[in-house]
């Protein structure tokens, strides 16, 4: 890869991270001048309220191939085992708490992330792709993921985080629309649109002022983290397209959306229903910031398959 084509990669990187960068600095904005964050309110907010109204749009009104969805979520379920096995064996031998923190090693960006970096790299089809992966990681993120922290959280004696059910039905109802083939009326999108499109701005505000306010011993404990992140995603990324014989444009967007880094929504989930929050956040922080450094080689490497 030339030295022009390495800028101009890092440029339109730049420019698809900057949006993130501006939402993240106002929340650490206003948490290194002093003021009150309504913390509770926002997490409680996003979690049973917006990220539901975002999952419900997302599966309702995204145009999927049966037989291309089906190929797809067997891949991608199938990458969601290696990643959360390859990323519990690494917590435990880096002794980290495994259950409260695999979520956060487990789920890539795959959302404010994922969807514009893989239509810069492979175009429309592979923002097709990418949206496929996303609602499949969606949907086992907000349920499965939730579930395994809220029990953690339980485990550990505390009796008022409960599990959002808002989230399970969002994805129930949307499914059984898709299924049925029942048209919503418009309003109904519409809201659902506006309302799920304050998720990801209220969940960047949320991190960067956790980032702001982070101790040192959890950005190095982050930095752990996020690195088992991107490893189990590199990981996952050969398994997958090592053992399945998927289409060549399938194969590099699916690598591509593994390889994203922690999720800003782990941070949010890891925030309100366990203790180990901030080292989430530091996982969000050094992964992203990693993942800026190395994008074009990673690009390069998945769009050869």
């Amino acid at each position: 890869m030339s030295g022009f084509v390495w800028v101009t990669q890092y440029a339109q990187v730049i420019g698809l991270l900057l949006p993130v960068f501006v939402c993240a600095g106002i929340g650490a904005g206003w948490a290194l001048m002093k003021k009150t964050y309504p913390s509770e309110f926002i997490s409680v907010l996003v979690t049973s309220v917006t990220t539901p109204a975002l999952v419900f749009h997302t599966i309702v009104s995204t145009e999927l191939d049966d037989a291309l969805l089906l190929q797809i979520l067997l891949a991608t379920l199938l990458a969601i085992a290696v990643m959360a096995c390859f990323g519990a064996i690494m917590l435990r031998a880096a002794r980290l708490p495994v259950i409260t923190l695999l979520p956060t090693a487990t789920f890539p960006n795959a959302g404010n992330l994922g969807l514009p970096i893989a239509h810069l790299a492979f175009g429309d089809i592979g923002l097709a792709v990418a949206v496929s992966v996303f609602t499949i990681l969606s949907i086992t993120q907000h349920t499965l993921g939730v579930w395994l922290l809220s029990w953690s959280g339980r485990a550990a004696g505390s009796q008022q985080r409960k599990w959002p059910v808002s989230v399970a039905i969002a994805c129930g109802a949307a499914v059984a629309f898709r299924f049925v083939e029942i048209p919503l009326p418009a309003p109904v999108l519409a809201s659902a649109d506006l309302v799920g499109s304050l998720t990801v701005p209220l969940m960047l505000l949320s991190l960067g002022y956790a980032l702001a306010t982070v101790s040192r011993s959890s950005i190095k404990a982050g930095s752990v983290v996020g690195g088992i992140r991107l490893a189990s995603g590199a990981v996952a990324a050969v398994v997958i397209t090592g053992l399945l014989d998927l289409p060549p444009m399938v194969a590099a967007a699916l690598a591509l959306q593994l390889l994203m880094p922690v999720a800003v929504v782990s941070y949010l989930y890891t925030e309100r229903y366990t203790n180990v929050g901030a080292t989430s956040a530091g996982a969000v922080l050094v992964s992203t910031a990693l993942f800026f450094v190395i994008s074009p080689l990673l690009i390069a490497w998945v769009g050869v398959g």
